[in-house]
């Protein structure tokens, strides 16, 4: 029987996409470089592959951190620093907290039921006040943060940490709900967990992570839950 549900938070719980496009946008003008569609999707191929890198243990979190917007700099002969430019971001990207749809009726009703636990791999200076403006901490057992516990998803050791801190847990009561393969998926199968795949977006699946269910909406997990899990 199902007791504990782990929630990743980006573009799971709370609008990431539509956060970032904001912020980043804003802390490039005020660095006079102008945020055209094109550079905004550089960006995120750089961003991607950093992250990437970080879940396969290459690069520290700071790194992906400055090295994302040093790049685009490089590759646009831009002098810029990127760590200004990361820490002008960071803090426009903390006042973006809106929902993803269904998201917070769906904290609601599931906080009476399961113990819900926040899973993320976000920085904690982000985090921490989007969570506050968005008046979800009520909903939720624990946060875990990787910056804060440190190690990030995917690797066991993040998820091992959280299990530690939950009094009586038991791996075979609990579940991780999130959007991406690589971190929330791939990292919940490691640990042991039941996994469900939020594929929002529309992504192709991947022969080598395999998510025990998929759902397009939030809406779609209670009556999966009430079914399946």
């Amino acid at each position: 029987m199902l007791k504990y549900i782990f929630f990743d938070l980006d573009d799971t719980i709370l609008n990431f996409t539509a956060g970032e496009a904001n912020a980043l946008s804003q802390a490039l003008s005020e660095a006079g470089i102008i945020p055209t569609q094109a550079v905004l999707d550089r960006y995120h191929v750089i961003n991607q592959a950093c992250w990437e890198l970080l879940e396969e243990g290459r690069l520290t979190r700071d790194e992906v951190l400055v090295q994302r917007f040093e790049q685009l700099f490089r590759e646009m002969n831009i002098h810029y620093s990127g760590r200004d430019l990361c820490q002008r971001y960071e803090y426009l990207l903390s006042k973006q907290h809106a929902f993803m749809p269904d998201a917070e009726q769906l904290l609601r009703e599931l906080s009476s039921k399961y113990r819900l636990y926040l899973a993320s791999n976000g920085a904690a200076a982000v985090q921490n006040p989007r969570l506050d403006d968005a008046g979800i901490r009520k909903y939720f057992q624990g946060i875990f943060i990787s910056e804060e516990i440190g190690a990030d998803k995917p690797s066991k050791a993040f998820f091992d940490a959280c299990f530690a801190a939950i009094p009586n847990f038991r791996i075979e009561e609990a579940a991780m709900v999130g959007d991406s393969l690589t971190s929330d998926i791939r990292g919940g199968h490691n640990a042991g967990l039941r996994t469900v795949w939020f594929n929002c977006h529309g992504k192709e699946p991947r022969a080598d992570i395999r998510p025990d269910y998929v759902i397009q909406n939030l809406s779609d997990l209670i009556p999966l839950l009430e079914k399946k899990l």
